[in-house]
């Protein structure tokens, strides 16, 4: 559960909402409401690829990720540039860990610079504040 700090804090970064499973939550709805939830999907699908430990699953994960998000006509395309996707395109067929991280990185800056201040103005995030706020006081003030 987060708390009010917490949510007061989110303006910080986007990584402190994508820290915190409530923030993520919201801005995952947020991005779902302007048609862009992909580029979190695949940001959150890097950071769980980057943990995979048996070489088998870092070939099927790398093709999931590389089938759903950058490939052409992907179901939930991301937007690179040519240059990272063609790099991608030849390093697929011997993935490593670090072969999604400058595509991870663009959609991170994209997030960042775009989505992520356009969140913090969004109604949403304000009654997400609110709700916070509320709760905080009542546990302050129990005998109101």
């Amino acid at each position: 559960r987060s708390n009010t700090g917490e949510t007061v804090a989110w303006p910080e970064s986007v990584d402190t909402v994508l820290a915190n499973k409530e923030g993520l939550e919201a801005f995952w709805t947020f991005l779902k409401s302007e048609f862009s939830e992909e580029n979190v999907e695949f940001w959150l699908a890097c950071e769980d690829f980057k943990k995979t430990k048996s070489s088998t699953k870092i070939a099927s994960k790398a093709q999931k990720i590389y089938s759903d998000f950058i490939q052409a006509d992907a179901p939930k395309e991301i937007n690179i540039d040519f240059h990272t996707k063609n790099d991608i395109s030849q390093k697929i067929s011997e993935p490593t860990l670090s072969c999604f991280d400058a595509a991870q990185s663009s959609v991170y800056c994209l997030m960042a610079k775009d989505s992520f201040p356009r969140f913090l103005r969004s109604e949403m995030y304000k009654e997400l504040v609110k709700k916070h706020q509320d709760r905080k006081q009542k546990r302050w003030l129990p005998f109101l």
